[in-house]
């Protein structure tokens, strides 16, 4: 597939670029600073380097002075070395900083907050119809999905089929985020009917047979990996908090398509309904990221009064 011009634009002070793996923040990071020193925490030897001394970034940057623009990329690897960007920033006036990653989990341990107002928080997105123009077409949007990853493979569908078992459940296991891998396959499965709806964590508890509590803190692991989001209820005004449920979604239609099972006699708008509303809702988060619009997204519950 030939590139595509994101819509995403650079700010001009160091920043964070959060998104699910496979949405093209290095390819994109790479093509905005060319010029820029690049490291690349997924590599092991790398990887290893920084988490031994987090302080060798120092050096490094210190050693290349003539760059003045850094890329860490998946610094969730090593959050470590968030206290060391931070002095960094502070030390070296007018450099740029650029921090890519696909989970805030240990981020958020160590306190992204350290670097609240010297790094904004930036978040990239899958292709959007505006993106792709001519190349976009909904049906294969709706089956497939709006990926990078996905989209620029010969195989689509196995390409979604080796995110989900080799990103998604291998990560989890890996990272220990859960230490039964099964119980969460089958959440995996419970939870994509609720795709698009309102969320009700004990009907998807019943359907896994877990804990409701462990449903919760699975919904927490994907949100955290930015593979989900919930979006809450619309309050006309300021008010009590009420019993209303947020809706569920993941953040791409061919990661819902690949994780929903699929019967013969299964009606074809049970998987595409959910998918468009999806499709809809990934532009809307999008063009409010990529705006910089101060919005937030909810959805009108259905006993709404005015």
């Amino acid at each position: 597939m030939e590139r595509i011009s994101r819509l995403f634009e650079a700010p001009s002070q160091s920043f964070f670029l959060f998104g699910p793996r496979g949405t093209g923040k290095s390819t994109l990071i790479k093509a905005l600073f060319a010029e820029a020193s690049y490291i690349d925490l997924l590599l092991p030897d790398v990887f290893r380097n920084y988490k031994a001394r987090p302080e060798r970034f120092i050096d490094y940057v210190h050693g290349n002075e003539t760059k003045k623009i850094f890329i860490l990329d998946e610094v969730q690897k090593v959050p470590e070395l968030l206290d060391v960007v931070h002095s960094l920033i502070e030390e070296k006036k007018g450099w740029l900083f650029v921090l890519t990653g696909s989970s805030a989990r240990k981020l958020k341990k160590v306190g992204v907050d350290l670097l609240a107002g010297r790094a904004l928080i930036k978040h990239l997105h899958p292709f959007l119809a505006a993106e792709l123009k001519e190349l976009f077409t909904l049906d294969s949007a709706l089956k497939n999905g709006l990926l990078p990853v996905v989209l620029n493979s010969p195989d689509p569908a196995a390409s979604l089929q080796a995110y989900i078992d080799l990103y998604i459940r291998e990560k989890v296991q890996m990272e220990g985020l859960t230490r039964n891998i099964g119980d969460f396959s089958r959440f995996l499965e419970a939870i994509s009917f609720s795709h698009g709806s309102v969320l009700n964590t004990s009907n998807v508890a019943r359907e896994c047979q877990v804990d409701r509590k462990v449903v919760n803190s699975y919904i927490g692991i994907l949100e955290d990996l930015l593979l989900a989001f919930r979006i809450p209820v619309f309050a006309h005004r300021a008010k009590r908090v009420l019993a209303n449920h947020p809706k569920f979604y993941f953040f791409d239609a061919g990661v819902f398509q690949a994780l929903r099972p699929f019967e013969p006699l299964d009606r074809q708008e049970e998987r595409h309904g959910p998918a468009l509303e999806e499709l809809v809702v990934q532009h809307l988060r999008a063009w409010i990221d990529y705006s910089n619009l101060k919005a937030k997204l909810f959805f009108l519950a259905d006993n709404f009064r005015e």
